[in-house]
């Protein structure tokens, strides 16, 4: 599965294993999309898409898990932020890959235990889930192997239930 943490200049992606008989799941990927701020907005969009698009086809993952947009105090980022999400999802839809999103809050629960991490929690608690040498940095990229981790938690959470 890939996570995907958007944004119109830097969109982070992380794809992972999950084996969800013994729970484990280990990094593929991880690394961050920028699209220059001097470019025009469409441009951004465009270069966020096709990068996401090749990251699909590459990798093909079984699903792909966005963060979803927090509005906080600044709609124009978030506003912005729904752009990027916007040409994820569609890129996905494209190659017909299920998408799915979750809250900020519900990723650093899933990740952290608490829905008030902050970002050095995050990067530490993907760290050691995925057994990385180092904390995954720029924080673009632990979010986006955050919300993969969320993804698999999730899914092996409904996998579980069927079974019963």
């Amino acid at each position: 599965m890939i996570g995907i943490d958007p944004g119109i200049a830097n969109t982070g992606f992380g794809v992972i294993e999950s084996r969800p008989g013994d729970g484990t799941i280990r990094a593929l990927d991880a690394g961050v999309v920028e699209a220059s701020a001097e470019l025009p907005l469409g441009r951004r969009l465009l270069q966020i898409h096709r990068a996401v698009s090749e990251l699909l086809v590459e990798h093909r993952p079984d699903s792909m898990a966005l963060e979803d947009i927090y509005f906080g105090k600044n709609v124009r980022t978030a506003m912005a932020v729904g752009q990027g999400r916007g040409v994820a999802l569609l890129a996905a839809e494209q190659v017909g890959i299920e998408s799915v999103g979750y809250t900020p809050q519900a990723i650093k629960l899933s990740v952290c235990g608490t829905g008030g991490a902050d970002k050095q929690q995050v990067q530490f608690m993907v760290q050691r889930l995925l057994g990385l040498e180092q904390p995954p940095n720029p924080d673009h990229v632990a979010d986006a192997l955050a919300v993969a981790i969320c993804h698999a938690a999730q899914v092996r959470a409904r996998a579980a239930m069927v079974a019963r």
